[in-house]
């Protein structure tokens, strides 16, 4: 299955676990799967499902997978993004023409996932895509970039790793809402129709044993 590469507390690349890895090998599990994570840019996720690299992918990016013999399942994950500023900039963020002049860093394929909001920014080039979240933050507190637009739990995660591993104190923030969740942004996709829905048997046992929760809570809390 495809996966991103690095993105604390939901995937460390480096001991196959994390949230997002932990709740779809359990889910797996329930009717006898073995997952295999296998690791890629965020952009390149759809591009190794469609050219079969992989049996699955933990999402589409924003890229439509069905007429690739994709099946989707039922949401995993979902990622809470906010627009992420420095709280000393005073910055308001109600619409999409508050983003002009202003420079955004965040994962490969926000722009296709938020076109509303990024196309503009994507053209005049002042958007910028990269899987290093951890950069991110650094880019954001060095003020080379007005707006993160990450995960609030990401973000919050790499704050800490700075002030904990490199003694690097991240000024102050502000976080913008400023798009509903739909969880079918954060649908897994199978290549076999009948592992897709034993996931999503798997997946409803984690939520009703409280197992789903559990794994949240252990890299959370």
């Amino acid at each position: 299955m495809a996966f991103s590469l690095d993105i604390p507390p939901y995937i460390f690349e480096q001991y196959n676990k994390g949230i997002e890895i932990d709740i779809i090998a359990a889910a797996l599990t329930h009717k006898g799967h073995t997952l295999r994570p296998l690791y890629f840019p965020l952009g390149r996720i759809p591009i190794a499902f469609q050219n079969n690299l992989v049996d699955a992918a933990m999402g589409d990016m924003g890229i439509d997978l069905t007429p690739h013999g994709g099946f989707y399942a039922d949401p995993t994950v979902i990622y809470d993004n906010v627009f992420i500023s420095l709280k000393k900039n005073n910055l308001t963020i109600n619409g999409p023409a508050d983003l002009d002049n202003l420079t955004i860093i965040s994962f490969q394929g926000a722009e296709k996932r938020y076109p509303q909001w990024l196309k503009k920014p994507f053209e005049e080039k002042r958007f910028y895509g990269i899987s290093d979240q951890l950069t991110q933050v650094k880019l954001l507190n060095l003020e080379r970039y007005d707006l993160v637009l990450s995960d609030r739990y990401i973000f919050k995660y790499f704050v800490k790793q700075l002030k904990y591993e490199d003694n690097i104190q991240v000024n102050q923030v502000d976080e913008h809402h400023f798009a509903e969740i739909d969880p079918l942004d954060y649908r897994p996709v199978f290549r076999s129709q009948q592992i897709r829905d034993d996931f999503n048997f798997g997946l409803k046992k984690l939520k009703e044993s409280g197992e789903f929760q559990a794994i949240y809570d252990h890299y959370i809390k």
